[in-house]
């Protein structure tokens, strides 16, 4: 067996769904020119971060010195209970138990993938070490680190790009969390990931705010996702349909959601009560009581304030529909 596939075996052996190896090269030019165009547009909105470390972001080799290629691991997080709309008017969905609600985005109802997947990679990067031996240097990356994941996944072989702009596998859909390890060590590569959204537009004609354009560019100032983790540079109350964190209309619109199986990684812990969370419970949480409510949860990193922020918009929306 090839020191490749020993890799991605012991990545699905710890809990991963899906594992790729790429090169250590900088992404494709049209890809750059792209991502450079977005930030001119002023499309990042207040994710001002992207604008920072750019020749990092599209060259993994800038993040290692020596770095010959990257391992790229996916994680499906596609609830076991379904939380999807399924079809409910907004005025019922964002009324549970007479108390008004705001919707949460899946990836939060779990855990912080963040330190879940940073300890796996971690795991992993050791048990390559002890097969290459321990000359070879490597790092760890969950989101956090200046790179283009999804660009670098589909280039692993880990599926494409689709017109939500998230990375569709063939088999999980797009409900994955991307995490890689760049690394010193020389790998072979696998081939490019296949598919296209062709002529679908379904998740384009979900995004309630019109975020998602028809010319392949996503307007982060528009985006539910984007307002409710950032705020608006409109200031409060812009408009995020009872989402109170993230957004997953352009993600349950996808047709590959459907047949996506449901997350296998049950040490990956999911708290299906968060998928509603009641807003005049949170405009009276205390900072104490916040922080025993969401210990580990990425609804904590914008902080409580920012929560109740969102939850007093939600309230609005409440208010449009009575």
């Amino acid at each position: 067996m090839s020191l490749e596939q020993e890799i991605k075996d012991k990545a699905l052996e710890l809990g991963f769904d899906a594992a790729g190896i790429t090169d250590a090269s900088p992404i494709g030019q049209e890809q750059i020119e792209h991502f450079e165009a977005w930030l001119r547009a002023g499309y990042a909105g207040r994710m001002d971060y992207m604008h920072r470390n750019l020749e990092k972001r599209v060259n993994p080799a800038q993040l290692l010195d020596g770095a010959k290629a990257v391992i790229v691991v996916a994680l499906g997080y596609k609830p076991r209970q379904s939380t999807a709309d399924g079809g409910l008017g907004i005025a019922d969905l964002l009324t549970h138990n007479d108390s008004l609600v705001g919707k949460v985005a899946q990836y939060a109802q779990y855990e912080d993938y963040h330190p879940f997947m940073k300890s796996l990679l971690a795991g992993l990067a050791n048990l390559i070490r002890l097969q290459a031996g321990p000359s070879h240097r490597f790092k760890v990356c969950v989101d956090s680190a200046p790179l283009a994941e999804k660009a670098l996944a589909a280039r692993a072989g880990l599926g494409f790009i689709g017109k939500n702009h998230l990375l569709i596998h063939p088999r999980l859909g797009p409900q994955v969390l991307l995490g890689e390890i760049v690394t010193t060590l020389a790998l072979h590569p696998d081939e490019p990931g296949q598919g296209a959204c062709a002529n679908c537009e379904r998740c384009i004609g979900a995004c309630p705010t019109g975020a998602l354009r028809a010319d392949g560019f996503l307007n982060a100032r528009k985006c539910i996702s984007c307002l409710t983790q950032y705020g608006s540079e409109n200031g409060p109350g812009q408009a995020t349909g009872g989402w109170l964190f993230g957004c997953d209309e352009c993600l349950l619109a996808c047709p590959c959601s459907d047949s996506a199986p449901a997350r296998a990684n049950q040490h990956f812990k999911h708290y299906p009560e968060r998928a509603r969370l009641k807003l005049q419970e949170l405009l009276e949480l205390a900072p104490d009581a916040f922080e025993a409510r969401f210990p580990d949860s990425p609804i904590r990193r914008p902080g409580l304030e920012h929560l109740k922020c969102a939850a007093r918009t939600c309230l609005q929306t409440h208010k449009a529909y009575e």
